[in-house]
């Protein structure tokens, strides 16, 4: 059945596909974040092993509703490691870097998810797809005060 929501069809291929890059940025995150939960060392062990855990809870159930968004315009959303691997602007870390790296490297992490979701805000506006538009002001807003908050331990 023809999807009529009122977005036509090649604006919602085209947010679909921006959706797909947040979504493997989000995913690529995600793993980051857990991997760092499980092997992060030293003095603010406690402190991040705790803090990593509530990011990857959150950017677990984002990826969800990232994904969903997606189905929801009609589109097939990647979900292997070799798409999301194709999609994203996050770098996978190499080895196990020390904790203040790991805090750098997540802060790096949200902020490309921000400019992903940024950049579709124009595409999204256009087509007036105000769903989308509201998930990825969520996301912006959560993302930027998770980057703020992990800056916020490197500070002097």
């Amino acid at each position: 059945m023809d999807i009529d929501i009122g977005i036509n069809k090649k604006d919602r291929t085209k947010i679909a596909e921006g959706l797909s890059r947040l979504l493997a940025d989000s995913y690529t995150l995600y793993l980051t974040t857990h991997n760092f939960h499980w092997n992060v060392t030293g003095p603010m062990f406690n402190t991040l092993h705790l803090m990593f855990e509530t990011q990857y809870t959150e950017l677990a159930l984002a990826v969800d509703l990232i994904a969903e968004r997606i189905r929801a315009l009609g589109v097939a959303a990647p979900g292997t490691y070799a798409a999301f691997a194709a999609l994203t602007r996050i770098k996978e870390p190499e080895g196990v870097p020390a904790a203040e790296e790991m805090i750098r490297q997540l802060v790096k992490g949200q902020e490309a998810v921000v400019k992903t979701a940024r950049e579709l805000m124009p595409l999204v506006d256009k087509a007036g797809d105000e769903p989308t538009a509201d998930l990825l002001t969520q996301r912006m807003q959560v993302h930027e005060k998770t980057a703020w908050m992990l800056r916020s331990m490197l500070a002097d």
